[in-house]
């Protein structure tokens, strides 16, 4: 199962959103695969960066076959694998649809920490770059969109027709808009409310995050994981 987090703008939490699910996903189906495609994931992790080749340099190179992915999985946690995103930076198109073959021989639930990525669909939009291979992924599994309550983001998810089979709304206080706001804003259904909590903030300053899931954002993103 190919689960694929993202947003249209950056920072809204795809990144603490995505290690979150995956962390959950492990505990209960075994094992679980992130995939960095945003470059953050180490940091939250807890980890050095990685010094050696990642998904970009198997996309890089066109005689990677789909065995030779399970090499680069770096062990981060009980059941939890990181693929790290490499230092290649171009590759042909249709690699990016070879990479969703790959993940799937894995036989494991696979996690991508996508980022930001415009709006459009992989057939309707320049495949290459990071971006591309994201809308590849996204458009091949489960699409989950994390956004925050603000106008600007609303009006960019709109105006590009985003599209997701479920939405993760990072709440913030102050904010106008709820829930029910953003789903009828977006024609999406909203599967998880996550507050900004402190206590997750702490938790990946430490490097402790995998280890000790704050409960909150466990509880809140049940519907999504």
């Amino acid at each position: 199962m190919l689960t694929t987090v993202w947003s249209v703008k950056g920072g809204a939490g795809c990144t603490v959103v995505s290690v979150a699910i995956a962390v959950m996903r492990a505990r209960r189906d075994g094992r679980c695969v992130l995939v960095d495609l945003a470059g953050d994931l180490p940091a939250a992790l807890g980890l050095a960066e990685p010094g050696g080749p990642g998904v970009t340099d198997w996309l890089a190179a066109p005689d990677s076959e789909a065995d030779s992915l399970s090499r680069l999985l770096i062990d981060v946690g009980p059941d939890l694998q990181l693929l790290p995103v490499g230092g290649s930076s171009s590759w042909p198109t249709e690699r990016g649809y070879r990479l969703v073959d790959a993940l799937r021989r894995l036989g494991v639930a696979v996690v991508i920490d996508a980022g930001h990525i415009e709006g459009g669909s992989c057939d309707r939009a320049d495949g290459s770059g990071l971006q591309g291979v994201g809308r590849h992924l996204r458009d091949a599994g489960t699409s989950t969109m994390v956004i925050r309550p603000c106008y600007l983001a609303l009006r960019r998810a709109v105006a590009v027709r985003a599209s997701a089979d479920g939405v993760v709304l990072v709440a913030e206080v102050g904010r106008a808009l709820d829930r029910r706001d953003v789903g009828d804003v977006l024609g999406l259904p909203v599967t998880a409310v996550v507050d900004v909590d402190p206590a997750v903030a702490r938790s990946i300053d430490s490097g402790l995050f995998v280890r000790r899931l704050p409960k909150s954002i466990e509880r809140q993103l049940r519907g999504a994981a």
